[in-house]
């Protein structure tokens, strides 16, 4: 019985995290469609951009810019959400003080959103992309605290060759479930925010905020004290390899 509450919490754990992934990707994509053409995430690509610019000069401020952000976000989000201890539960409480610290950021990022009517001048498209980088820096230290090997809602060039390897070694597809899932939902989140961009530009925010509120609601409701890594509520889809 422990066992399969045990299950049950991982399959939990793992939902919020597809959930995550959908923040990041539609981040990423409003970073590159309409905050000048850098990634909030996507640090590899920045620093591409930023070793371009000796050829472009216009790519240099931007791409600096997320990539201190970002850094600046990771410091800040390493402090709230710590390192994997022994005995932690399934989701240790400093993960969702560390998403709330995030969701903060994406609230002032979508007033100024909202302040410049879906589509800031390029001074507001550098602020924006900064505070966008910082979000999605807390972001990744939390989901570091879980200290699960892989696990990932921002780095998905880790988790395509971790995909393709298992794969291609011969494992069951049930081994990467969890991988494809998030693989996934980045995707849609991206699609999502660039639809949002083109019919609907001031609502964009909400896609973001909506998914990291129902994530920390949905850890507070289900793991309400840090003493527990077995979830109040169960949830039934399975998204784990566990």
């Amino acid at each position: 019985m422990r066992t399969s509450r045990a299950a049950a919490g991982i399959r939990a754990r793992d939902t919020l995290i597809v959930a995550l992934a959908l923040n990041s990707g539609a981040t990423d994509a409003i970073g590159f469609l309409a905050l000048g053409g850098a990634f909030t995430s996507v640090m590899t690509g920045n620093l591409v951009l930023l070793g371009m610019s000796v050829a472009r000069p216009g790519l240099a401020v931007l791409t600096a810019a997320a990539i201190f952000s970002y850094i600046a976000g990771t410091a800040a989000g390493a402090r709230l959400a710590g390192e994997p201890r022994a005995g932690d539960p399934v989701w240790p409480q400093a993960v969702t003080r560390t998403l709330i610290a995030e969701i903060c950021v994406v609230a002032v990022y979508a007033a100024g959103w909202e302040w410049a009517g879906g589509h800031p001048s390029r001074p507001g498209q550098v602020g924006l992309l900064m505070l966008n980088a910082v979000a999605l820096g807390l972001q990744s230290t939390a989901i570091n605290r879980f200290g699960v090997k892989g696990l990932s809602t921002t780095y998905m060039t880790g988790t395509l060759t971790t995909v393709v390897t298992s794969l291609a070694s011969g494992r069951p597809m049930s081994h990467v479930v969890r991988s494809l899932w998030i693989i996934s939902a980045m995707l849609a989140g991206a699609a999502a925010a660039a639809a949002g961009f083109l019919f609907a530009p001031r609502l964009v925010p909400l896609l973001q905020l909506a998914s990291l509120a129902s994530v920390i609601l949905a850890a507070s409701r289900w793991w309400p004290s840090a003493r527990t890594g077995e979830p109040r509520k169960l949830v039934t889809t399975s998204l784990s390899s566990h």
